[in-house]
């Protein structure tokens, strides 16, 4: 049996985040937000990018508080694009705080994100069952439907490309491979 999904064995700074985080459901509003956003952040890069800057994004996204990101100004944004422990892209910066601003509409419209985002897949997590990284798809209907809906919000960088990725990493589809041991371990979570 494998050690870890095959994508994740290709460098060891993946090995953490596979080994304890990707995956697992999350049900917590915050972190939900953060990693629709480096989810985004991601968009024409690799995973392992994001991953080596994540704690410089929480640094400059002040730890992913919605309530902050969607009160910046422009000129703290402009300040941000200048900190190179982030991807310097004004698109994708700037979209931190139209993306807050829409996740707050989002929680008054459903009383919470994990409401509204996980409705997606009928609120519980899709058991794939993936013998190779090659059977894992892009994106699905679920992930069109998500990127659809998130778009008519309000929100940027949310792709079906990117929501699904999204949805891999906070465990909305279990797409570890059969033969990664976390595969029983998380389709066993709820």
């Amino acid at each position: 049996m494998r050690k870890r999904c095959e994508w994740a064995e290709s460098h060891e700074d993946h090995y953490q985040y596979h080994d304890e985080e990707w995956g697992v459901p999350v049900h917590d509003d915050q972190k939900l937000f953060e990693m629709l956003i480096l989810e985004g952040a991601q968009a024409g890069l690799s995973w392992l990018t994001i991953l080596r800057r994540r704690q410089g994004y929480r640094d400059v996204f002040k730890n992913f508080d919605p309530i902050l990101l969607a009160a910046l100004t422009d000129e703290t944004l402009e300040e941000m694009l200048k900190d190179e422990r982030i991807i310097r892209n004004r698109l994708k910066v700037f979209s931190v705080r139209s993306n807050a601003q829409a996740f707050f509409k989002v929680i008054d419209e459903f009383g919470s994100f994990d409401r509204y985002i996980w409705q997606f897949v009928g609120h519980k997590p899709i058991k794939n069952a993936f013998e190779t990284i090659g059977d894992v798809p892009a994106s699905t209907p679920e992930s069109d439907a998500m990127s659809k809906d998130l778009k008519k919000r309000g929100f940027k960088f949310c792709g079906s490309t990117i929501c699904y990725a999204y949805m891999q990493a906070v465990g909305m589809v279990n797409d570890h491979t059969k033969d990664c041991p976390r595969y029983d371990l998380i389709a066993s979570m709820d």
